[in-house]
């Protein structure tokens, strides 16, 4: 049996076990998530075709890894105008493996993988008791943010070209507030933002130019 289901904008004809790169779906590595959005299903020549969905049908998949695609870039040059505008973006991806489709409302079967449980021996209990308070320490300090906001009003950083209010929100909730502060970002930080937040490197860096400018005034 296979199904064509829609998430992320896309559309993917799959079948049991086959694996793909989706647009990113909220999960861990091992969880199960549902697809509800199934435009079709069918066996060789029998196909049900929704309008626009299948009603009670249902594509299960394991998440398998959470990642980045490749940066893809956009430059844009003004002939005899002295301008030029480069902009990156990497799309947050979610391999997944599908596991069942599911039709007439039936129940998804399969769960997410057990949690490997480390096993400690007797002269380890200390270490083991140490565990989840370090466990709850990486926890607390990655939901914290990349940066400390400075105190006085934020600039709106929609101004900005390249930044639009989504972008602007996320950068808010990372610490980035004003014109100044992306203005002095070093290298480590551009990379750091690159490997935690959905921008590329060269468009954080063009941002960073464009600040340079805007904070003097």
């Amino acid at each position: 049996m296979f199904a064509v289901i829609k998430t992320g904008g896309k559309q993917y004809r799959v079948a049991a076990n086959d694996l793909l790169k989706i647009e990113k779906v909220e999960g861990q590595v091992g969880d199960i998530v549902e697809i509800g959005h199934v435009l079709a299903h069918g066996e060789a020549e029998n196909v049900t075709f929704g309008a626009p969905f299948v009603d009670g049908a249902l594509v299960t998949a394991e998440v398998v890894e959470q990642g980045k695609n490749r940066t893809v870039i956009a430059f844009k040059k003004r002939r005899r105008q002295n301008s030029r505008r480069k902009i990156g973006h990497r799309q947050l991806l979610t391999t997944v493996r599908i596991a069942e489709i599911l039709l007439d409302g039936a129940k998804p079967t399969k769960k997410a993988a057990a949690k490997t449980e480390a096993k400690a021996a007797p002269k380890k209990e200390a270490k083991a008791e140490a565990a989840p308070k370090e466990t709850e320490a990486k926890a607390t300090e990655t939901a914290a943010p990349l940066f400390k906001a400075p105190k006085g009003e934020p600039d709106d950083l929609t101004v900005i070209k390249g930044i639009g209010p989504v972008a602007a929100g996320q950068l808010n909730e990372q610490g980035i507030t004003t014109f100044a502060q992306i203005a002095k970002l070093s290298d480590k930080d551009v990379a750091k933002i690159d490997e935690h937040m959905p921008f590329s490197a060269d468009q954080i860096m063009d941002w960073r130019e464009q600040a340079k400018e805007l904070a003097k005034k």
